[in-house]
């Protein structure tokens, strides 16, 4: 069975760096979005198997998705890749229901573990 991954970011830079990440960790049915709202609308018919999530975006932020996305009753691990390192943000995070947390900037091997972190603990 394929992985299927969206990565939500307004960085094009950013998801190609994930996106080249993942890759090379073997997944390929990857699609991108730049908002939450454009997260929503591509999650919905797409129906990712993880999540990887940008905090700040313009039109609907990463908290806002998660929030929306969850209330909708979806289970999918959702690992929020920010800048947004306070203590209190990634508490809210966690709340809203975030299934794992990766700092920017992250090197390849942080992503690389917290991906299969988050993938074991959700299997």
């Amino acid at each position: 069975m394929t992985m299927k991954i969206l990565l939500v970011d307004d960085s094009k830079t950013i998801r190609r760096i994930q996106g080249n990440i993942l890759s090379q960790l073997g997944y390929s049915d990857i699609k991108e979005a730049a908002d939450g709202k454009e997260a929503l609308e591509i999650a919905a018919e797409f129906k990712p198997d993880l999540i990887l999530l940008d905090w700040n975006m313009p039109v609907m932020d990463g908290l806002t998705f998660l929030k929306t996305y969850r209330a909708e009753g979806h289970k999918t691990p959702i690992i929020m890749v920010t800048t947004e390192a306070e203590k209190s943000r990634v508490m809210d995070a966690i709340k809203a229901g975030v299934n794992n947390y990766v700092v920017k900037p992250f090197t390849p091997e942080t992503l690389t573990a917290r991906v299969s972190e988050t993938l074991k603990r959700a299997a």
